[in-house]
């Protein structure tokens, strides 16, 4: 009797599809692939893979194509940028000339860092360990600050 040995897989029928999805994610040793699950739509889905169809592509290389595209940073990123050019100067506007190094002071009321003593700015002297906790030596404090301070 001669009984053939049964496997435990079925045998495997390669289908062209399945080797391009092979060779789409093979990627250099030096950029590995996270597996990922994703939910599409159907509409997404049919999208995706009518797509899929016209590049000959497998679906995978498709969504990382979508996704590589919207990762690059225009070429005029930062020459046509509306966020990077200068604001129009406003004569009437008077701003506090300490206002870029102690604005913390001017925001949130927070003592200020920085004075201006000589035509030069130096670092305010520390705290007293009982500024927040002692109105009078908040007080002092403040007030020998606005008397070394020439910027006010």
């Amino acid at each position: 009797m001669n009984m053939k040995k049964r496997s435990k897989y079925p045998p495997s029928k390669s289908s062209a599809a399945e080797l391009k999805e092979m060779v789409a994610i093979s990627r250099p040793a030096d950029a590995p692939m996270v597996r990922t699950q994703i939910y599409l739509s159907k509409q997404e889905h049919e999208f995706v893979a009518a797509e899929a169809r016209r590049r000959d592509e497998p679906m995978a290389a498709v969504i990382r194509g979508f996704i590589d595209a919207k990762m690059e940073i225009p070429e005029d990123a930062w020459t046509n940028n509306p966020m990077l050019k200068p604001w129009p100067d406003d004569p009437d506007w008077k701003g506090h000339e300490d206002g870029g190094i102690n604005h913390d002071h001017y925001i949130y009321g927070c003592p200020k860092t920085w004075i201006k003593v000589k035509g030069k700015w130096v670092e305010a002297p520390p705290l007293p360990e009982d500024y927040y906790e002692s109105r009078a030596s908040r007080d002092v404090y403040d007030r020998n600050i606005r008397k070394m301070d020439e910027s006010q």
